[in-house]
């Protein structure tokens, strides 16, 4: 049963209040789960380009093949005749603007558009079911919608194959592959409500159309419907296949292994640059020459802020620092402690008193 656009402005008015404010507060949570977690934007990985590129590519080819010029032709719109135009006379018209001729396509719709059936039916499925198929009957509907059925899929199939490569981790890698399920049931609800919306649908409408511009050309407009829908099916892909590869948002928390991992990761990247630091300075302490030098370097050093600490415009700087804006009674203590916190987990451990 076909839904009203009444129907359909009345729940939008019913659920409306509803759901959109839950929509809104859910996309900003999306948004905000990155800083939440405390993970950072980065830029779009190479790999991630790639698969936006193809994304981008076949949305394109889609809203291309909804021009006029891509779609089959429409004999009725060409000739601007009626549903009722005799045969004779729809053909007449559409050879006088054929400079050869009649094709056989036409030759052989000629010989289906015999019938208020046969016409209503040529709206509902084109001119190319309606002349080629060869099984088909006015008096089984069904039998055309069989037939149809593998052009209805080609484009459907088609794009599942893009978003099957696209969110493939050997291909685009982890950041893309979270959304294959999404793309898959993305694609396959496209394609089965346009089988359901075909199916379903009422050709009679047609039969009471008195003029040419009251016709309902549903097989062309469900070629717009389906280019829009892939596209849009992409871009949306696409779309979020950005926000969760830089960080935006649909951001998945690290998992408690993951975060260990992370941790032992920069633990040892900082005991190895302790170690290397300790190695730099006992060829420092160990070798005559770099020992001088490093002497005196701080020697130097010394006598450079020694000279500057003695100026009388620091001297007083200082003074009126330690006087008015700075306890050092507290400064001290609180440096006491910094130090007692950093060596008192170390001590008794062998090799850290000393060996550096």
């Amino acid at each position: 049963m076909a839904v009203s656009w009444g129907t359909i402005k009345s729940l939008l008015l019913f659920f409306g209040p509803i759901f959109l404010p839950k929509g809104i507060a859910y996309y900003r949570s999306i948004r905000a789960s990155p800083s939440i977690h405390g993970i950072s934007i980065r830029p779009v990985p190479s790999h991630v380009v790639r698969a936006l590129t193809i994304l981008f590519v076949a949305s394109a080819i889609f809203l291309l093949k909804t021009l006029p010029l891509f779609n089959p032709e429409n004999i009725f719109t060409l000739t601007q005749s009626r549903i009722q135009t005799p045969t004779d006379v729809l053909f007449t018209r559409l050879s006088a603007l054929r400079r050869q001729g009649l094709t056989a396509t036409d030759t052989l719709l000629r010989n289906r558009l015999n019938s208020l059936d046969s016409r209503l039916l040529f709206f509902q499925y084109g001119p190319d079911v309606l002349a080629e198929c060869t099984f088909c009957s006015a008096d089984d509907p069904n039998t055309y919608l069989y037939y149809s059925l593998p052009a209805i899929l080609t484009p459907h199939i088609f794009n599942l194959v893009i978003l099957a490569l696209v969110t493939s981790g050997l291909f685009i890698g982890k950041e893309a592959t979270v959304w294959r399920t999404t793309a898959t049931v993305g694609a396959a609800s496209l394609a089965l409500l346009e089988i359901y919306l075909v199916a379903s649908y009422h050709p009679q409408v047609n039969a009471r159309a008195l003029r040419a511009e009251d016709l309902d050309f549903f097989f062309w407009k469900m070629r717009v419907y389906r280019g829009v829908g892939l596209a849009a099916l992409d871009a949306g892909l696409g779309w979020m296949i950005y926000l969760s590869s830089t960080n935006r948002a649909f951001v998945t928390p690290p998992t408690t292994p993951e975060r260990i991992e992370i941790s032992t990761r920069i633990l040892d990247t900082a005991r190895a640059k302790l170690n290397a630091t300790g190695i730099l300075r006992n060829t420092i302490l160990r070798d005559e020459d770099l020992r001088s030098r490093n002497s005196a370097y701080w020697v130097h050093e010394g006598q450079v802020m020694g000279s500057v600490m003695e100026e009388r415009a620091v001297v007083e700087g200082v003074n009126n620092a330690l006087e008015n804006r700075i306890d050092m009674a507290r400064i001290s203590a609180d440096a006491e402690g910094y130090v007692k916190g950093i060596f008192a987990p170390v001590q008794g451990v062998p090799g850290m008193d000393g060996g550096i």
